[in-house]
């Protein structure tokens, strides 16, 4: 490894240009890497690239999930809670379904066991390019909302399916009644390690005499712990991660201080960026040793199979948009739902396209076992492996290229936030103001003439300006104004508890801007 050192940090580098140039060009920067990959993977001398399957699994996976459930609302999860599952299980199921009987029907050699396989692999689209499209265009929030949410749990169901499929195509049986069980046990077993695990870390970041830099450290082992542990139980490692992540980020506030949730968020998303650069750039630099497993099979045949799967996959991913939208309608009928109202037919388009794959599928095919257990070749490994390939490929170049198009062409209400942001901000600024107005009058009016700089603070609160430019040089003064922080920050979370309908990307911007503030005391301190 170490002799092609320099080659990896070429690498780097190239990701970090790269990136820059996908923001200035307004392109996803998956499509960029992947691209660039390819090209790279041809010029003569390039180290052959081999990825590991496990090396993606429990490196990669496990961090990328976490982030991603950290930086998730769980009140909008909750609020879209049944089209979120639906397309994290009951569409990734009829995909995988739907590929299977058309590689059973149209792909020689291919078994319905095999096609489930194959099913499995490519139904989840990917969380990471999905997300960086949507940072270049403008896209409602309960649509941002629902693709962040999918894009939690569907990896975990179609890598349930997988498992199912691989041991119905090692040993050509397949036992409902074990695989219902093995199901329940995989998902609800997941979910409760996740938390065990997750209740464990939230008290050991309490009661441990921890500061930032140990919290960080924590936060960077509590994933893996999660996944492996799941794992080692056969239960479904990501959606252990994804819980609990999502229950630490919900209850962050309770046991990480100012200075531990500031730094964590930058170093956990300078290194997310990172691994999602790393992952696709490995993806384009793959091809050679995917191409040269295919043998003697037409690689034009085996790219035609591709296209016409990745065909399948954006019909039903759309079909599934506007069959959510129409169960909608008629459920409204019977249950309470998040929005009763029909959102039209941009948005089931919408998130129709965004299906996009990515590093689970790829890693998923690469996982397949060379040998079956009696030393046979793995029946089409080589064929799903490339059609994989061909998938992500297609869906980050087709749809990724095309997705800001259709959104800019045909962008779609926003119904829940009839507001500018902009009008938010002011509005919870002063709303702030009044909150440190009341807990200065209230709790320490006795202290105003004592500490001239506590008055000239509650004149700049009444003013509804910043408090940034005071330094404070008194530890009792200091003290005073960490408890007003903390009454603001009390009032944000209550806030955003009770109106459903705020988002909750402003809260969460102003109490990271109350955490900077108390940050600045810390370092006057």
């Amino acid at each position: 490894m170490l002799e092609n050192f320099e080659f990896y940090l070429f690498l780097v580098l190239v990701i970090t240009l790269l990136i820059m140039l996908a923001k200035k060009i307004q392109v996803a920067y998956p499509v960029l890497l992947v691209l660039a990959g390819l090209l790279i993977s041809f010029i003569p001398g390039v180290p052959p690239i081999k990825i590991e399957p496990e090396l993606l699994f429990i490196i990669f996976l496990p961090p990328l999930l976490y982030e991603a459930a950290w930086s998730t609302s769980w009140k909008e999860l909750w609020r879209w809670r049944r089209i979120i599952f639906s397309f994290a299980f009951v569409v990734v199921f009829f995909t995988a379904l739907s590929v299977a009987v058309f590689a059973n029907y149209f792909i020689p050699g291919f078994s319905l066991a095999l096609g489930f396989l194959l099913g499995g692999i490519v139904s989840p689209p990917d969380a990471v390019s999905a997300g960086a499209i949507l940072k270049f265009v403008k896209v409602p929030k309960r649509l941002a909302s629902i693709l962040e949410g999918e894009s939690l749990l569907n990896d975990a169901s179609s890598l349930i399916i997988f498992r199912f499929a691989m041991i119905a195509a090692a040993t050509g049986q397949f036992v409902w009644h074990e695989a219902a069980g093995s199901f329940v046990w995989m998902c609800f077993g997941g979910v409760g390690i996740g938390l065990v695990i997750a209740y464990i870390f939230m008290k050991m970041h309490k009661i441990l005499p921890t500061d930032s830099n140990i919290d960080i450290l924590l936060t960077f082992i509590a994933p893996f712990s999660m996944y492996l542990a799941a794992e080692q139980l056969h239960a479904s490692g990501v959606l252990s991660v994804v819980t609990g992540g999502l229950f630490l980020s919900y209850r962050s506030h309770d046991f990480l201080s100012s200075a531990s949730r500031i730094r964590t968020v930058t170093v956990w998303e300078s290194f997310c960026f990172l691994l999602n650069g790393i992952v696709f750039m490995l993806i384009g630099l793959d091809l050679p040793e995917i191409v040269s497993g295919l043998g003697d099979t037409d690689i034009f045949t085996a790219i035609g199979y591709g296209i016409a799967v990745t065909v399948v996959l954006i019909i039903v991913r759309i079909f599934a948009g506007y069959a959510a939208v129409i169960t909608t309608l008629i459920m409204r009928n019977f249950i309470t739902v998040a929005d009763a109202e029909s959102p039209g037919w941009k948005t089931p388009m919408i998130i129709g396209w965004t299906g996009m794959r990515g590093v689970v599928s790829l890693a998923a095919a690469l996982s397949i076992p060379l040998t079956l257990d009696d030393g046979t070749p793995f029946p089409q490994r080589n064929m799903i492996l490339f059609m994989t390939f061909i998938v992500i490929l297609l869906t980050l170049l087709l749809q990724g290229l095309t997705l800001p198009i259709l959104l800019k062409r045909f962008p779609p209400i926003d119904r829940d936030f009839i507001k500018s942001e902009k009008e938010i901000d002011y509005e919870i600024q002063n709303s702030l103001a009044a909150v440190a107005i009341d807990k200065i009058r209230s709790d320490y009016a006795h202290k105003i003439e004592s500490f001239p700089a506590l008055k000239d603070q509650l004149q700049k609160y009444e003013n509804q300006l910043s408090s940034s430019e005071i330094i404070l040089n008194f530890d009792e003064y200091r003290n005073i104004y960490i408890d007003i922080l903390e009454t603001q920050r009390s009032w944000l979370i209550n806030k955003n508890r009770e109106e459903l309908l705020l988002d909750e990307e402003i809260i969460r911007k102003h109490l990271r801007l109350l955490d900077l503030q108390e940050e600045r005391l810390n370092m006057k301190s």
